[in-house]
């Protein structure tokens, strides 16, 4: 076969028997496959990342979390009316985390509850807290809630790629012939009360309904189970659960922010079985209509403290931590079903600029919500979000251990990150689709050929990649190389020889040739600054390569062992902690617009440190003119909202650093323009609380939906 080198939007997908799992006939082939769990080793920062992992939230909740002790732990002990979404939540991200970093005492913990849930199930295929198999509320109602087997069945998936056990596909064949069995009125049922909410008021609990937005959840384990064993009864019980999905609440698909990062996904991946575009289509227009109006902010996040707000846009408004994994997640299915590389990028945009803010650097506590900008995390309770006040008894800005949801879930964060750096392709090839330090070993070609890749690179940080490939025998098969959508100028060299300069976005480069042992490839991807302008409000956000920045503002770090009741009550070695501001932070920026370049100088640190997602450890640094904005305060230890640039400074103009804003747990990354043009206003001091109260309240909570062509009277 001769070279082929080109550029492609994507690899072809074909049907044809791939040494990894593809689609079967009748579902959609997959231009991409996920390798199984242990073919990539991560190394430099990210493996770190993991180092730090095993020691912290993740690695120890068994030892402190209350959700795992035996009376609270159903899944150990199915017999304890006890247990629901935290265990499944930590377990799946726990299992990726031992698998791949391969530490004995993780492992043997995963087996502990492999084996305890195998051992418990129920002869109608049941397995899990019995009490949840039939639920009943104060209002009689019987519901069997499936939520959290969704949750956890990733870890038997992975556990069945790790260890080829052959108790995991019968296991699976039992418990989704109990599902198929569950009687309609009991299957993914709606609340009572008939709203397109959870509801739960007259049931006593909430907790049944959340399954009705979250159905889709168990598509891509039906696909997985489906494409094992050709067992087309998957496949029936797979539109069983897609029909059960509840409609959008509104105009907006969901108001919650997990819920919309989980469901907006969920038509593109049913797309496989349906074969209908006009699903993909819709997960598409579901994310760029929210995007467009909450999401004026940098990389991915948009204004929702648990829910979308009227009026609450502004990039004070925070996102939660769930959230960013779980869009991660979706953005790894739909790029292997759909094969475009925006995929990659979208994933980049929150996990390398929004998730390392969220943990403290050593992994040991997290908060719920990150905002782009968030001047001071604090213990208080007086902030301007939906759900952080002493009702609930949640601080939402310090670091916790004890975090119940996000503290759970978020620990599949940087192992699944870490499993898909890398995808096959379905031509018998392999695909770089993110880019870190790794080890990658898989099946290429069509010889049966094994090969070893080695990927050395500071990205993000900067944008050099090598690659050195291994193999036993000379080997012609399909390499595809992600050219992402912030780079302007990406240039390959093949054993040192130029062979690639191109200037496209957010498309692959494929290289079909003969590779030999040793063979080397370097990439060279041009880091330029430039601005993002938010329409809303003119205000700017400093960019470099995949990483926004934000003003690097000193911390001072307070240990706190109670920041509210149980289960936020600290110990000296799992403290809360807060994070305030030693250094200004509220800045404009003098920029000349038409001349980023000149405009700034960055500053790119010789060495890395071992965790460089920290203020001291961040490789890059960027300098540039600035002032001070006095009126520009905190509310309520809120940081005001941000005014229409450009904005008139009368301080003297200053010289102050930016650092990439998942170093920056403190962190002002949109920020106005200064000038002194006429267009320039002057800031105004902050509107009372009242004002800011009266206009967020939430009609979102409170107006009910039309049920049998009546309205529902406003609570």
């Amino acid at each position: 076969m001769n070279d082929i080198m080109c550029i492609v939007d994507k690899p072809i997908a074909y049907s044809e028997k791939s040494y990894y799992l593809n689609n079967r006939a009748p579902l959609k082939s997959l231009p991409f496959m996920k390798l199984p769990i242990g073919h990539i080793k991560p190394r430099g920062w990210l493996g770190k990342q993991l180092d730090f992992m095993l020691d912290g939230v993740t690695g120890r909740l068994p030892e402190f979390g209350k959700f795992f002790e035996y009376r609270n732990n159903g899944w150990l002990h199915p017999e304890v009316d006890s247990g629901w979404e935290e265990v499944p939540y930590w377990f799946r991200g726990f299992y990726s985390l031992a698998a791949i970093t391969e530490d004995a005492r993780c492992l043997d913990i995963c087996r502990q509850y492999i084996d305890a849930m195998i051992s418990g199930q129920d002869e109608d295929g049941y397995f899990g807290p019995k009490y949840l198999k039939s639920a009943k509320g104060k209002n009689g109602q019987v519901v069997c809630d499936l939520f959290p087997h969704m949750v956890i069945l990733s870890a038997f998936i992975e556990h069945f790629e790790y260890t080829g056990d052959p108790r995991i596909l019968p296991f699976l064949n039992r418990f989704f012939r109990f599902c198929s069995g569950i009687p309609d009125e009991m299957f993914i049922p709606l609340s009572t009360e008939g709203n397109l909410g959870w509801g739960g008021k007259a049931f006593g609990s909430m907790r049944p309904f959340v399954q009705s937005v979250r159905a889709g959840e168990m598509l891509p384990h039906l696909f997985w189970y489906y494409n094992q064993t050709g067992d087309s009864k998957a496949l029936d019980l797979a539109r069983r659960f897609f029909k059960h999905i509840r409609p959008p609440w509104d105009e907006w698909l969901d108001h919650h922010a997990v819920n919309f990062a989980q469901r907006y996904a969920y038509s593109g991946i049913y797309s496989q079985l349906s074969q209908l575009n006009y699903h993909m289509d819709q997960t598409e227009y579901w994310y760029n209509q929210h995007m467009s109006t909450w999401g004026q902010m940098p990389r991915g996040i948009f204004g929702a403290d648990e829910r979308i707000r009227p009026g609450c846009v502004d990039p004070r408004q925070a996102f939660e931590t769930c959230g960013m994994v779980e869009f991660a997640r979706n953005f790894y299915m739909l790029g292997r079903i759909n094969g475009n590389a925006k995929y990659a990028d979208q994933c980049e945009d929150i996990m390398l600029n929004h998730f390392p803010a969220a943990y403290t650097p050593d992994q040991k506590a997290l908060h719920y919500l990150t905002a782009a900008n968030m001047p001071q995390l604090d213990v208080s309770f007086h902030h301007h979000f939906r759900n952080g006040d002493e009702r609930s008894n949640k601080s939402c800005l310090a670091y916790t251990p004890f975090n119940r949801c996000c503290g759970h879930n978020a620990g599949m964060g940087w192992p699944w990150y870490a499993q898909n750096l890398w995808q096959a392709t379905s031509d018998k090839g392999l695909a770089s689709w993110l880019y870190a330090e790794c080890e990658v070993s898989a099946k290429v070609g069509y010889d049966d050929a094994d090969v070893k890749l080695y990927v050395d690179t500071h990205y993000p940080f900067k944008g050099n990649v090598n690659i050195t490939l291994e193999m036993d025998k000379d080997t012609q098969f399909p390499l595809y190389l992600r050219i992402p959508g912030w780079c302007t100028s990406f240039t390959v060299y093949l054993n040192g020889n130029e062979v690639c300069k191109q200037t496209e976005k957010s498309k692959f480069l494929l290289m079909n040739r003969l590779w030999r042992h040793g063979d080397q490839i370097q990439i060279k991807m041009e880091m330029k600054t430039s601005v993002t302008q938010w329409p809303r409000n003119g205000s700017i956000t400093v960019d470099r390569g995949p990483l926004s920045y934000s003003i690097k503002i000193e911390e001072e770090w307070r240990k706190h062992l109670d920041i509210g009741h149980d289960p936020y009550r600290g110990t000296a070695e799992w403290p809360n902690w807060e994070v305030l501001p030693k250094t200004p932070w509220n800045y404009g920026l003098v920029l000349d617009r038409n001349n980023i370049e000149e405009s700034v100088t960055v500053n790119e640190k010789e060495r890395m440190e071992e965790q460089p997602w920290t203020v001291e450890g961040a490789p890059v640094e960027i300098k540039v003119k600035a002032k001070r904005i006095p009126n520009w305060t905190l509310q309520d230890e809120t940081v005001d909202e941000l005014q229409n640039s450009p904005i008139r400074s009368e301080e003297p103009e200053e010289e102050i650093s930016m650092i990439p804003l998942g170093c920056a747990r403190l962190r002002m990354s949109c920020l106005p323009m200064i000038d002194d043009s006429e267009e320039a206003n002057e800031w105004q001091k902050a509107a009372p609380h009242i004002e800011f109260a009266k206009r967020s309240k939430n009609r979102f909570d409170i107006i009910e939906p039309v049920v049998n062509d009546k309205k529902q009277e406003d609570v």
